[in-house]
């Protein structure tokens, strides 16, 4: 996911693109061959302006690849009134690109240097099917986390674990320095999987996917009710798989 980060810990680095689970048996893999078959023929649907559920008989979709983060309201939590707002590319990017320089995002995320680092990296989510959103998180009317919203299903990270048809998949970095380390970054992250759960009711999961080495942002994602899936080796890192399931959600 780029990949994300919480408040309490260092932010989290750039998205999963991993590299095979040598553990994985071949029926495993027929399945996920299998899974990405019938994901990738529901994606070429959509971008032909077709909704893949109405084909299959089922209630038609609405809100693209991702049901429309842009309409979901704000959430009230325990550290303010937080909101997911859309990255707009010419309002934002001087600071996504600030927030990409600090030392301890850089170390995760590696997109430092020029304003043109972070646009190569945001323009193809703007202009892309829909997959990935890039958004702005606001707390109580001031930007102060940068996150990413992803269909994990659609995502390189399907071909590194098991995943299911509408996994949503996250990313976070916390921007500002006063935000960090004050257990912001839990609460949020759990507002966000909330979010996700409501407005998303064929998503089943929510995933993240931190470096094991950044043990605080692990602790932060436990702390926002996820479960440590797995260890998963991307090309980048060796990630620890949070998952945050919607049959435990209440009890996490």
């Amino acid at each position: 996911m780029p990949h994300t980060q919480p408040g309490s810990a260092p932010p989290a680095g750039p998205p999963g693109s991993g590299t095979a689970d040598p553990g994985s048996s071949s029926s495993s893999d027929d399945t996920l061959d299998l899974e990405l078959s019938q994901q990738w023929g529901d994606l070429l649907a959509l971008r032909e302006g077709n909704d893949p559920a109405e084909s299959r008989g089922g209630p038609p979709r609405r809100g693209g690849l991702l049901d429309s983060p842009a309409d979901w309201p704000a959430a009230e939590t325990g550290v303010g009134r937080f909101r997911l707002v859309p990255v707009h590319l010419a309002r934002d990017l001087p600071l996504i690109a600030a927030w990409m320089n600090d030392p301890a995002v850089a170390a995760f995320w590696e997109l430092a240097g020029p304003e043109s680092v972070t646009e190569a990296h945001l323009r193809p989510q703007l202009e892309g099917d829909g997959r990935s959103v890039p958004c702005l998180g606001v707390l109580d009317g001031a930007p102060m986390s940068y996150w990413e919203l992803y269909r994990a299903d659609l995502d390189p990270l399907a071909r590194h674990c098991p995943t299911r048809p509408h996994d949503t998949g996250i990313h976070l970095l916390v921007g500002g320095v006063a935000h960090r380390g004050r257990g912001i970054g839990t609460s949020l992250l759990r507002a966000v999987a909330d979010l996700v759960l409501d407005h998303r009711p064929l998503c089943a999961r929510v995933l993240a996917e931190p470096d094991v080495r950044n043990v605080p942002s692990v602790a932060a994602f436990l702390g926002a009710g996820f479960r440590l899936g797995a260890e998963v080796e991307l090309p980048a890192k060796r990630a620890a798989l949070m998952v945050r399931d919607r049959a435990l959600r209440h009890m996490l």
